[in-house]
């Protein structure tokens, strides 16, 4: 490892990792039976418009969410838009900011206008009490996110939802396998939205479904993906965002490894713990082991005070041994361009400063987080010299 400062990769020295780690690599799952289920898709001659992989996938998907329907479309993005045109949402919609930009633009683009509120300082997730404050006459749903896997807190935004008669959805995209007080992620709401995306812990390449118990709602998500039509015939305005066959194939197989990964993320999550809980400065969020959670993301807070060095320079440092992390979600949605200066979010803007989600995923080993974990607290315990030695 490093023995002194000159001896980090972005000052000249040896990257600590000859290949790079990334935050998000797919899990594949076991390819021979993609290619299997690709070769039946092929001589079924049948690629796309609800083919039956997509079908099976959709089965597979509301079973794990305990609903008992989910309707894949192409991304989780185009699932928000329909999901907001299904349920008849205008005017404000209430959400984090703390979250991908799609989150916001899937609501701009299906013609609504997002009011971002604070989070708990702790979870990320959305703040209750900052929704109410948020309430105006406009105001006619909430979106929350249950933000790097953590759920929302449920109740309480049902509560207000409730209370104030407003439609309340959750993008799910970082949720799959989740639970909230023993419930399984997808249930709750109108409906929720997930994400599988090639970086997500079940990936279709590209992909998202809305998952809901509401037979009626996904009928109308089911035309609305398909140009519209329903019974053979065009019944209202749509677009076209189904799921291919070949989509689906991935989806399949990458769910098979679910299990398989999310005993891998909890390894690579519980070594990160061990090696940075007792560095100060530095928080590892938590998962409760009581439930079921998939440990997508390994994030850490650093705070910048304790440390003598910002979070921006740490992973420019880690980016030079091969260390790819992000910044999860930083800036946060308020703070860039289509939507800057409309409000300040105390608890978002600190956590935007802080984040930073680690390599982890079937493709990062137990023994090559010890070794992240070492690096990170080599970095930190030199961070007043780092930061000078970058300085001059």
């Amino acid at each position: 490892m490093k023995h002194q400062v000159n001896d980090l990769a972005m000052f000249g020295g040896s990257s600590v990792f000859a290949q790079p780690l990334f935050v998000g690599r797919p899990s594949v799952g076991d390819r021979s039976r993609f290619f299997e289920r690709l070769s039946q898709v092929l001589d079924r001659q049948w690629l796309t418009n609800n083919g039956p992989l997509v079908r099976e996938f959709e089965g597979r998907i509301a079973e794990v969410a305990g609903v008992e329907h989910c309707v894949a479309v192409c991304n989780a993005t185009a699932a928000l838009q329909l999901l907001h045109r299904a349920l008849g949402v205008r005017g404000e919609i209430i959400m984090p900011s703390m979250t991908y930009v799609a989150t916001a633009h899937s609501a701009r683009m299906a013609g609504l206008t997002p009011v971002f509120c604070d989070v708990d300082p702790l979870t990320g997730c959305l703040d209750p009490a900052a929704v109410e404050s948020a309430l105006s006459e406009r105001t006619s749903a909430v979106l929350g996110v249950h933000l790097w896997g953590q759920p929302c807190a449920v109740e309480d935004l049902t509560k207000v939802a409730d209370r104030h008669r407003l439609t309340l959805t959750f993008d799910a995209a970082h949720a799959l396998g989740c639970t909230e007080q023993g419930r399984p992620i997808g249930g709750f709401g109108e409906a929720e939205v997930f994400s599988f995306h090639a970086t997500k812990v079940v990936n279709s390449f590209e992909g998202g479904a809305v998952v809901t118990g509401n037979a009626a709602l996904a009928d109308e998500l089911r035309a609305l993906r398909a140009f519209g039509a329903a019974d053979g015939a065009i019944r209202s305005v749509g677009t076209n965002a189904k799921l291919s066959e070949a989509g689906a194939a991935m989806g399949l197989t990458s769910l098979e490894a679910f299990p398989a990964t999310v005993r891998h993320n909890r390894a690579n999550l519980k070594a990160y713990r061990t090696e940075l809980d007792a560095l100060p400065g530095v928080r590892v969020l938590p998962f409760d082991e009581s439930a079921s959670a998939n440990c997508q993301y390994a994030v850490a807070l650093i705070d910048a005070e304790v440390t003598g060095v910002h979070r921006d320079l740490l992973v420019r440092a880690l980016a030079a041994e091969n260390v790819i992390a992000q910044k999860y979600f930083s800036p946060a949605c308020h703070q860039l361009e289509p939507y800057a200066g409309a409000v300040r979010l105390p608890n978002t803007e600190r956590l935007a400063e802080q984040v930073i989600a680690l390599p982890t995923g079937p493709a990062t080993s137990v023994e090559q987080v010890r070794l992240v974990g070492e690096l990170l607290r080599y970095l930190v315990s030199h961070g007043p010299e780092l930061s000078a030695r970058v300085g001059r």
